[in-house]
This record gives structure tokens, C-alpha cells and sequence, in this order.
């Protein structure tokens, strides 16, 4: 089964989690895919109660490069898996670009993470820039490097890679069919050659970017992505579920 995981970034109150979920639990086919919605950390509790009889998973969307202490403001891996959270994304573009967040925070974040027994989605993904400058694959290569560093083969099995080209979130236009395999097997052959041809080939690599419902079905169908990361088309319930029974 794929996996389709939403981002919903700083949106929503408590109250808007609660009109969302009742919604979108009562249109939404959980048999498509497993799915895990990440939401703000204030939504978290909320979250937890309304999928708790689901099939559903529980997310977040970051966490703290320390375990504990005087960090006024941060949410540390084990205040996640309290709170009912199964997987943290760490590493996405917005993290890395408006909070600065370098390779070495988020190898960090992603040992944290691992030791608390919660699952990761890592983001990974090149500029417009770097694409326009053919360092596509040359930059996925040293964010994954960078990211995994130390970890050992089996810890993989918690990591799921989401290959988000910066140049396609939130703009309205996804990467074609053909660069999505191009650089999902860029992603694969760097777990191949570093960690094993096994890790290669069963790491979950997904595929994010102004993913919509016209185009879900065609991204779905990529060879070897294991599923979808939907960002700004998650925040509709109705229109989310559709895009999951559609997909």
C-alpha cells in the first residue's frame, strides 16, 4: 500500500482541526493508502482523539536538534511520541531556507527522532536554480548524505524520502512524470551505494509538489515512488479526500 502524507504547515486552530476531522474522516476511503496527517503542534491533541479509532496516522512537522533543557519554544522527540505522534518530517525546504536549518541540525533532528522510535519523512530536493544548472542530482546526493550520516542500515527502515523540488512547492506546477523517475532513481542509487542495493530498492521514496487531483493519479503511477507528500491541497477536507479516493 502507498502512502499519502499531508503537510498542513502553520494552518488551523484547534477549532478548524475539529471541523476538519469530522469531515474528513467521514468522506475519506482509509483503504487507499496509509496516511498520516501532519499537523501543528497545537492541533496535535486534537488530532490524536479523532484518529485514534482510525486507521490513520499521526504527524508532526519538526522537532528540536536536543533532547531536553533550556530551549525555550522547541518540542523534543520525546514530547512527540507522548503526545501520540508517530512520524516528524525533518528537512523541509522551508526549514532549511527561512530557518536555516544546515545539514548538520537536521542529521541531528533525524537521530533524535530515530532514538524515540518515531519514524521520519525526510525532504529532500533541488532549487530552481540548481535544476536550471543540471545539480539536480548533485544536490539530492549531498542532502541525503548529509542527512544520513552515522546512521546505520537498519535505522532506513524507519526514513522515508520525500523528493520535494523547491521550484514546485506551492507554485502550482509539479515536477513531469520524467523528472520524478529521474530523480527518484538518483535517490536510490545514492542508498544503493552507500548503505546496500537492499536499502536501494525498499526505502520508501515519495514524491511532493503542487500535487492537485488532476495529476495525483498520473504521480501515484510513477515507477518506484512509494507514494505522495500533499502540502497546500491537504488543507480542504473535503477536497483532500477526494485526492486520496482518487488516487
Amino acid at each position: 500500500m502507498k502512502q499519502i502524507i499531508a503537510n498542513f504547515k502553520m494552518n488551523g486552530t484547534v477549532e478548524d482541526t475539529k471541523e476538519y476531522m469530522i469531515e474528513f474522516l467521514s468522506k475519506v476511503d482509509q483503504n487507499k493508502a496509509e496516511i498520516t496527517l501532519c499537523l501543528p503542534y497545537t492541533s496535535l491533541a486534537v488530532g490524536r482523539y479523532f484518529l485514534s479509532d482510525s486507521n490513520i496516522k499521526l504527524g508532526a512537522q519538526n522537532l528540536s536538534d536536543e533532547e531536553e533543557g533550556k530551549f525555550t519554544g522547541e518540542i523534543n522527540g520525546k514530547m512527540l511520541v507522548s503526545a501520540g505522534v508517530q512520524s516528524v518530517i525533518v528537512g523541509h525546504s522551508e526549514r532549511r531556507t527561512k530557518f536555516k536549518e544546515n545539514s548538520k541540525i537536521i542529521n541531528k533532528k533525524i537521530k533524535i527522532a530515530l532514538k524515540n522510535r518515531l519514524n521520519v519523512i525526510l525532504c529532500v530536493g533541488e532549487s530552481l536554480t540548481e535544476k536550471n544548472t543540471l545539480k539536480t542530482l548533485e544536490t539530492i546526493k549531498n542532502q541525503l548524505e548529509e542527512a544520513l550520516k552515522g546512521l546505520y542500515e537498519n535505522e532506513l527502515e524507519r526514513v522515508t524520502i520525500a523528493y520535494e523540488p523547491i521550484w514546485a512547492i506551492g507554485s502550482g506546477k509539479s515536477a513531469t512524470i520524467k523528472e520524478i523517475e529521474y530523480a527518484v532513481k538518483a535517490i536510490r542509487k545514492v542508498l544503493s551505494d552507500d548503505f546496500s542495493p537492499k536499502a536501494g530498492k525498499e526505502t520508501q521514496v515519495l514524491y511532493g509538489g503542487s500535487i492537485t487531483n488532476k495529476n495525483v493519479q498520473n504521480i501515484m503511477r510513477a515507477k518506484e515512488i512509494n507514494g505522495i507528500l500533499v502540502g497546500g491541497a491537504c488543507l480542504d477536507a473535503g477536497g483532500f479526500a477526494s485526492l486520496i479516493n482518487l488516487s
